[in-house]
């Protein structure tokens, strides 16, 4: 087998079609369940076999530092197989920063691919999504992809069918959503949207899209912080969107659509307020070799 001296990975966005909060787990994270939904936006991950472990992101106002989750994920691969060796990881990014889309996951899952393959080490796909839980709570699903019921903290993930044929419009604001803060604000507030995962689950196993929209919500969404987000469901919607709602801790809102010209016709009506619009599909993977 000849020796492989770089590869290029793609790992896809993340959109979720749902996110509640059910509880506190005894270490006192919070307790999710979530619909997550892989989608054809990409991060385009380079690894080059190198001596040192250096990190290159052109065009983006991500600091290249030793948080990053892709040197992160890196170090977690080196202690994992014993390896002596390095990597020059070059990230072109395509996701937005605290969007609520799981970038930052997509870039470790794409190095963990990416240098599973690079070096020829063969882990196992159960193996790789044990090395990311440790890097981020959605690293496994960054991993998995497709459409998955995500619980607890990210750790415990079922694949579920493909979702009914559709397109997305997702639309960020000119400003981010931490997290942390998200969450401690639930804690304050709490919500009054709380999504039936299972419901949404059984309408995407019998392929109904009607359905899989009525369960959609997001226990986060009025909690966030992110001003925009009614304006953006509200836009989206009056174009056609069967539901709208907010991704992730935010900022992003997406809309689902039947057919792609009318998710085309609403992101053009959005791009005349807000920079940062795309459309996409459902994507079935997730972080992958690039050939």
């Amino acid at each position: 087998m000849a020796r492989l001296n770089c590869v290029t990975v793609l790992a896809p966005a993340k959109l979720n079609l749902a996110l509640d909060v059910v509880g506190l787990l005894p270490s006192g994270y919070h307790d999710l369940d979530m619909t997550m939904q892989a989608i054809t936006l990409y991060e385009r991950v380079v690894l080059r076999r190198s001596p040192y472990l250096n990190l290159r992101l052109p065009g983006s106002l991500v600091a290249p530092n030793n948080k990053n989750t892709a040197i992160k994920a890196a170090l977690a691969f080196f202690d994992y197989t014993g390896l002596l060796a390095g990597v020059d990881i070059t990230i072109y990014k395509n996701t937005p920063v605290r969007a609520g889309m799981a970038g930052g996951s997509a870039d470790a899952a794409a190095v963990l691919v990416g240098m599973n393959e690079l070096y020829g080490a063969r882990l196992s796909m159960s193996e790789l999504c044990a090395l990311g839980a440790k890097i981020g709570a959605d690293v496994p699903f960054a991993l998995m992809g497709g459409t998955c019921r995500v619980q607890g903290v990210g750790d415990f993930l079922k694949a579920l069918p493909p979702v009914p044929e559709c397109w997305f419009t997702v639309v960020m604001p000119d400003y981010g959503v931490s997290t942390p803060e998200a969450f401690a604000a639930y804690d304050r507030v709490g919500s009054s949207v709380h999504p039936d995962c299972g419901a949404q689950e059984a309408a995407i196993r019998a392929g109904d899209l009607d359905a899989l929209c009525a369960a959609a919500g997001n226990a986060l969404e009025e909690c966030s912080g992110a001003k925009d987000t009614g304006a953006i469901k509200t836009l989206l919607r009056e174009h056609g969107a069967v539901t709208a709602l907010m991704t992730g801790s935010g900022a992003a809102v997406f809309g689902v659509f039947r057919d792609e010209g009318a998710a085309r016709t609403a992101a053009q009506a959005a791009k005349r307020r807000w920079k940062q619009v795309y459309v996409a599909q459902p994507d079935r993977g997730g972080a992958r070799v690039s050939r």
